[in-house]
Protein backbone atom coordinates (compact mmCIF):
# COMPACT_ATOMS: atom_id res chain seq x y z
CA UNK A 1 0.00 0.00 0.00
CA UNK A 2 2.79 2.42 0.86
CA UNK A 3 4.44 1.90 -2.37
CA UNK A 4 1.48 3.80 -4.32
CA UNK A 5 1.22 6.85 -1.55
CA UNK A 6 2.62 10.05 -2.66
CA UNK A 7 3.62 12.51 -0.74
CA UNK A 8 2.44 16.51 -2.17
CA UNK A 9 4.76 18.33 -3.31
CA UNK A 10 3.78 21.46 -0.60
CA UNK A 11 4.16 18.73 1.90
CA UNK A 12 7.01 17.72 0.77
CA UNK A 13 8.60 21.33 1.16
CA UNK A 14 6.94 21.30 4.84
CA UNK A 15 9.25 18.70 5.64
CA UNK A 16 12.44 20.34 4.13
CA UNK A 17 11.71 23.10 6.20
CA UNK A 18 11.72 21.27 9.38
CA UNK A 19 14.90 19.86 7.89
CA UNK A 20 16.68 23.09 7.30
CA UNK A 21 15.58 24.41 10.48
CA UNK A 22 16.63 20.90 12.92
CA UNK A 23 19.82 21.51 10.73
CA UNK A 24 20.58 25.04 11.25
CA UNK A 25 20.09 24.95 14.95
CA UNK A 26 23.27 23.42 15.60
CA UNK A 27 24.60 26.57 13.90
CA UNK A 28 22.04 28.60 16.38
CA UNK A 29 23.30 26.39 19.66
CA UNK A 30 26.88 27.29 18.84
CA UNK A 31 25.35 31.65 18.77
CA UNK A 32 23.05 30.81 22.11
CA UNK A 33 26.71 29.79 23.93
CA UNK A 34 28.74 32.76 23.30
CA UNK A 35 27.43 34.19 25.95
CA UNK A 36 24.78 31.78 27.82
CA UNK A 37 26.59 28.88 29.75
CA UNK A 38 24.99 25.80 28.43
CA UNK A 39 22.88 24.46 30.65
CA UNK A 40 20.88 27.76 31.52
CA UNK A 41 20.34 28.22 27.78
CA UNK A 42 18.44 24.96 27.51
CA UNK A 43 16.50 25.81 30.04
CA UNK A 44 15.43 28.78 28.98
CA UNK A 45 14.52 26.85 25.75
CA UNK A 46 12.51 24.64 27.32
CA UNK A 47 10.78 26.68 29.72
CA UNK A 48 9.61 29.57 26.86
CA UNK A 49 7.38 26.90 25.04
CA UNK A 50 5.58 24.73 28.05
CA UNK A 51 3.10 27.11 29.41
CA UNK A 52 1.92 27.53 25.36
CA UNK A 53 0.49 23.82 25.58
CA UNK A 54 -2.08 21.72 27.62
CA UNK A 55 -0.34 18.96 29.46
CA UNK A 56 -0.77 15.83 27.65
CA UNK A 57 -2.48 12.82 29.31
CA UNK A 58 -0.19 10.43 29.93
CA UNK A 59 1.81 9.02 33.02
CA UNK A 60 3.73 11.19 35.09
CA UNK A 61 6.49 8.93 35.20
CA UNK A 62 7.11 8.87 31.46
CA UNK A 63 6.61 12.82 31.40
CA UNK A 64 9.37 12.95 33.80
CA UNK A 65 11.72 10.19 31.98
CA UNK A 66 10.71 12.08 28.89
CA UNK A 67 11.47 15.10 29.64
CA UNK A 68 15.13 14.58 31.21
CA UNK A 69 16.17 12.19 28.74
CA UNK A 70 15.62 14.77 26.02
CA UNK A 71 16.21 17.96 27.83
CA UNK A 72 18.99 17.66 30.49
CA UNK A 73 20.50 14.16 28.67
CA UNK A 74 20.12 15.38 25.05
CA UNK A 75 20.18 18.61 24.71
CA UNK A 76 21.94 19.77 27.81
CA UNK A 77 25.25 17.64 27.15
CA UNK A 78 24.79 17.93 23.61
CA UNK A 79 24.94 21.94 24.76
CA UNK A 80 28.14 21.24 27.08
CA UNK A 81 30.28 18.93 23.70
CA UNK A 82 29.52 22.31 21.84
CA UNK A 83 30.61 24.85 24.15
CA UNK A 84 34.52 24.05 22.71
CA UNK A 85 34.29 19.93 22.14
CA UNK A 86 33.24 19.13 18.53
CA UNK A 87 31.59 21.98 15.76
CA UNK A 88 27.77 22.43 15.23
CA UNK A 89 28.78 20.95 11.80
CA UNK A 90 30.44 17.52 13.00
CA UNK A 91 27.77 17.60 16.82
CA UNK A 92 24.82 17.91 14.00
CA UNK A 93 26.67 14.18 11.75
CA UNK A 94 27.57 12.60 15.08
CA UNK A 95 24.11 13.22 16.89
CA UNK A 96 22.56 11.41 13.84
CA UNK A 97 24.29 7.39 15.49
CA UNK A 98 20.66 7.99 17.48
CA UNK A 99 19.34 5.78 14.39
CA UNK A 100 21.60 2.85 15.28
CA UNK A 101 20.73 3.51 19.35
CA UNK A 102 16.95 3.88 18.26
CA UNK A 103 17.28 0.41 16.17
CA UNK A 104 19.09 -1.56 18.66
CA UNK A 105 17.06 -0.36 22.02
CA UNK A 106 13.91 -1.61 19.90
CA UNK A 107 15.11 -5.01 18.93
CA UNK A 108 16.47 -5.56 22.14
CA UNK A 109 12.95 -4.70 23.47
CA UNK A 110 10.91 -7.39 20.21
CA UNK A 111 13.58 -9.53 20.53
CA UNK A 112 14.47 -9.20 16.98
CA UNK A 113 18.42 -10.23 15.84
CA UNK A 114 20.41 -8.18 13.89
CA UNK A 115 19.91 -8.45 10.24
CA UNK A 116 23.58 -8.41 8.11
CA UNK A 117 22.69 -4.73 6.30
CA UNK A 118 22.48 -3.59 9.87
CA UNK A 119 25.82 -4.69 10.71
CA UNK A 120 27.52 -3.67 7.61
CA UNK A 121 25.13 -0.02 8.18
CA UNK A 122 27.10 0.23 12.02
CA UNK A 123 30.23 -0.73 10.25
CA UNK A 124 30.24 2.62 8.41
CA UNK A 125 28.96 4.91 10.50
CA UNK A 126 31.69 3.37 13.22
CA UNK A 127 34.33 4.08 10.22
CA UNK A 128 33.10 7.43 9.68
CA UNK A 129 33.61 8.21 13.59
CA UNK A 130 36.86 6.65 13.97
CA UNK A 131 38.36 9.15 11.16
CA UNK A 132 37.05 12.05 12.95
CA UNK A 133 38.80 10.95 16.19
CA UNK A 134 41.94 10.22 13.90
CA UNK A 135 41.98 14.08 13.54
CA UNK A 136 43.49 16.40 15.92
CA UNK A 137 42.69 19.92 14.84
CA UNK A 138 40.14 21.13 17.13
CA UNK A 139 37.07 19.99 15.47
CA UNK A 140 36.24 17.46 17.99
CA UNK A 141 37.91 15.94 20.90
CA UNK A 142 37.47 12.37 22.17
CA UNK A 143 35.64 14.54 25.11
CA UNK A 144 33.11 16.22 22.57
CA UNK A 145 32.73 12.96 20.65
CA UNK A 146 31.92 10.90 23.94
CA UNK A 147 29.16 13.85 24.92
CA UNK A 148 27.93 13.66 21.50
CA UNK A 149 27.12 10.50 21.31
CA UNK A 150 25.55 10.22 25.12
CA UNK A 151 23.20 13.10 23.63
CA UNK A 152 22.78 10.62 21.04
CA UNK A 153 22.01 7.43 23.29
CA UNK A 154 19.71 9.84 25.26
CA UNK A 155 17.69 10.78 22.42
CA UNK A 156 16.89 7.24 21.82
CA UNK A 157 16.25 5.91 24.81
CA UNK A 158 13.74 8.99 24.68
CA UNK A 159 12.29 7.75 21.80
CA UNK A 160 11.29 4.22 23.42
CA UNK A 161 9.93 6.21 26.37
CA UNK A 162 7.63 8.16 23.96
CA UNK A 163 6.57 5.18 21.74
CA UNK A 164 5.81 3.36 25.66
CA UNK A 165 3.93 6.92 26.13
CA UNK A 166 2.01 7.47 22.74
CA UNK A 167 1.21 3.65 21.87
CA UNK A 168 -1.10 3.29 18.65
CA UNK A 169 -4.46 2.61 20.14
CA UNK A 170 -4.02 5.85 22.50
CA UNK A 171 -2.78 8.77 20.77
CA UNK A 172 -1.28 11.83 22.81
CA UNK A 173 -0.85 15.37 21.87
CA UNK A 174 2.55 14.70 21.01
CA UNK A 175 3.55 18.29 21.33
CA UNK A 176 2.11 18.68 24.87
CA UNK A 177 3.83 16.40 25.93
CA UNK A 178 7.31 17.18 24.61
CA UNK A 179 6.92 20.87 25.63
CA UNK A 180 5.38 19.78 29.08
CA UNK A 181 8.19 16.82 29.40
CA UNK A 182 10.54 19.79 29.61
CA UNK A 183 9.60 20.96 32.75
CA UNK A 184 11.38 17.85 34.58
CA UNK A 185 14.53 18.75 32.90
CA UNK A 186 14.98 21.94 34.79
CA UNK A 187 16.05 20.34 37.83
CA UNK A 188 18.50 18.53 37.10
CA UNK A 189 19.98 21.04 34.63
CA UNK A 190 19.38 23.91 37.39
CA UNK A 191 21.88 21.49 39.80
CA UNK A 192 23.99 20.30 37.30
CA UNK A 193 24.85 24.31 35.93
CA UNK A 194 25.28 24.98 39.40
CA UNK A 195 28.30 22.54 40.51
CA UNK A 196 30.05 22.97 36.50
CA UNK A 197 29.44 26.57 36.11
CA UNK A 198 28.86 28.70 39.70
CA UNK A 199 25.97 30.71 40.18
CA UNK A 200 28.90 33.80 39.62
CA UNK A 201 29.05 32.59 35.84
CA UNK A 202 25.90 31.93 35.54
CA UNK A 203 24.56 35.37 36.30
CA UNK A 204 27.24 37.03 34.50
CA UNK A 205 26.72 35.07 31.12
CA UNK A 206 22.76 35.87 31.54
CA UNK A 207 23.89 39.57 32.47
CA UNK A 208 25.69 39.69 28.61
CA UNK A 209 23.54 37.92 26.64
CA UNK A 210 22.43 40.05 23.73
CA UNK A 211 19.41 40.26 21.36
CA UNK A 212 21.73 37.77 19.00
CA UNK A 213 21.61 35.35 22.09
CA UNK A 214 18.04 35.86 23.05
CA UNK A 215 17.27 35.40 19.24
CA UNK A 216 18.84 32.27 19.13
CA UNK A 217 16.70 30.84 22.60
CA UNK A 218 13.94 32.23 20.55
CA UNK A 219 14.38 30.36 17.70
CA UNK A 220 15.23 27.08 19.00
CA UNK A 221 11.91 27.34 21.26
CA UNK A 222 9.59 28.80 18.30
CA UNK A 223 11.29 27.37 15.67
CA UNK A 224 13.30 24.16 16.42
CA UNK A 225 10.80 23.06 19.10
CA UNK A 226 7.29 24.45 17.98
CA UNK A 227 7.47 24.57 14.30
CA UNK A 228 9.75 21.83 13.73
CA UNK A 229 7.69 18.81 16.08
CA UNK A 230 4.28 19.73 15.05
CA UNK A 231 5.23 20.35 11.49
CA UNK A 232 7.10 16.62 11.75
CA UNK A 233 3.72 15.34 13.86
CA UNK A 234 1.53 16.63 11.30
CA UNK A 235 3.20 14.94 8.64
CA UNK A 236 3.50 11.62 10.09
CA UNK A 237 -0.16 11.73 10.81
CA UNK A 238 -0.33 11.80 7.63
CA UNK A 239 1.85 9.81 5.83
CA UNK A 240 3.62 6.60 6.24
CA UNK A 241 6.04 6.74 8.86
CA UNK A 242 8.47 4.94 5.94
CA UNK A 243 8.34 7.72 3.92
CA UNK A 244 8.63 10.29 6.01
CA UNK A 245 11.59 8.91 8.99
CA UNK A 246 14.56 9.02 5.94
CA UNK A 247 13.91 12.61 5.05
CA UNK A 248 15.28 13.22 8.69
CA UNK A 249 19.01 11.93 7.04
CA UNK A 250 18.87 15.87 5.36
CA UNK A 251 19.26 17.00 8.83
CA UNK A 252 23.57 16.46 8.91
CA UNK A 253 23.52 17.76 5.16
CA UNK A 254 22.17 21.35 6.29
CA UNK A 255 24.09 21.17 9.72
CA UNK A 256 27.16 21.00 8.26
CA UNK A 257 26.34 23.14 4.95
CA UNK A 258 25.52 26.02 7.74
CA UNK A 259 28.08 25.82 9.92
CA UNK A 260 30.36 26.16 6.75
CA UNK A 261 28.48 28.99 5.86
CA UNK A 262 27.47 30.91 8.95
CA UNK A 263 30.54 29.91 11.27
CA UNK A 264 33.20 28.97 8.69
CA UNK A 265 33.90 25.76 9.52
CA UNK A 266 36.31 24.51 7.20
CA UNK A 267 35.59 21.34 5.37
CA UNK A 268 38.55 19.33 4.95
CA UNK A 269 38.82 16.26 2.69
CA UNK A 270 38.24 14.14 6.09
CA UNK A 271 35.67 15.62 7.33
CA UNK A 272 34.05 15.00 4.05
CA UNK A 273 35.06 11.58 3.92
CA UNK A 274 33.59 11.24 7.75
CA UNK A 275 30.55 12.83 6.45
CA UNK A 276 29.82 10.24 3.77
CA UNK A 277 30.74 7.39 5.46
CA UNK A 278 28.37 8.29 8.63
CA UNK A 279 25.07 9.04 5.94
CA UNK A 280 26.10 6.01 4.44
CA UNK A 281 25.74 4.15 7.15
CA UNK A 282 22.81 5.94 7.97
CA UNK A 283 20.95 5.83 4.18
CA UNK A 284 21.27 1.53 4.57
CA UNK A 285 20.47 1.19 7.93
CA UNK A 286 17.16 3.61 7.16
CA UNK A 287 16.25 2.78 3.63
CA UNK A 288 16.89 -1.09 2.97
CA UNK A 289 14.00 -2.55 4.35
CA UNK A 290 12.13 -0.39 2.19
CA UNK A 291 14.55 -0.52 -1.28
CA UNK A 292 16.42 -3.58 -0.52
CA UNK A 293 16.36 -6.48 -2.60
CA UNK A 294 16.82 -9.32 -0.07
CA UNK A 295 14.63 -9.92 3.23
CA UNK A 296 15.72 -7.21 5.86
CA UNK A 297 16.01 -9.58 8.68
Amino acid sequence: MTSRHHIPPLHLLLALAVMVVWGTNFVVIKLALAHLPPLPGSQAELQAVAHRFGAARTTLLLLAAYGVLIGAGQFGVLFTAMRGDITPGLASLVAQVQVFFTIGLSMRITGERIATYQIVALLLATAGLGTILLHTDGSATPLGIGLTLIAALSWAVGNMVARAAAPPDKPINMLGYVVWSGLFAVPPLLAFALVMEGPARMMAGIAAADGWTWGAVAWQAVGNTMFGYAAWGWLLARHPAAQVAPLALLVPVFGLASSALLLGEPLQPWKLAAFALVMAGLALGVLWPRFGKGSSR
